[in-house]
């Protein structure tokens, strides 16, 4: 996100004046951590670990809604792009037999 012109974005909503970090637009990861940083409240280095931290409950809180979906097909990232080819296409026939 950073890499990717993040802070500009926040700054330039920033300095709009019409904003402030307790909207819900600034529950998004990265969004109010970074307002916090433009306004001098967090360090740079605490801005990147305070993201880190929310980043990982997100994906915490997503993994633990997953697992409630019934029928939920879970694919590794680690396998190489063929097997996740493979185990796709099985998927989506097996899927397709039952429609």
């Amino acid at each position: 996100m950073l890499s990717c012109g993040f802070e500009h974005e926040v700054r330039k909503l920033f300095s709009r004046g019409d904003l402030h970090r307790d909207l819900p637009s600034m529950r998004c990861v990265g969004y109010r951590q970074m307002w916090d940083y433009i306004s001098n409240n967090l360090s740079y280095k605490d801005m990147i670990n305070e993201t880190l931290k929310a980043t990982k409950r997100l994906a915490k809180s997503q993994l633990t809604w997953l697992r409630n979906w019934k029928d939920l097909n879970v694919l590794n990232s680690d396998d190489k792009l063929d097997i996740l080819i493979t185990e796709i296409i099985k998927i989506i026939n097996f899927n397709t037999l039952f429609m």
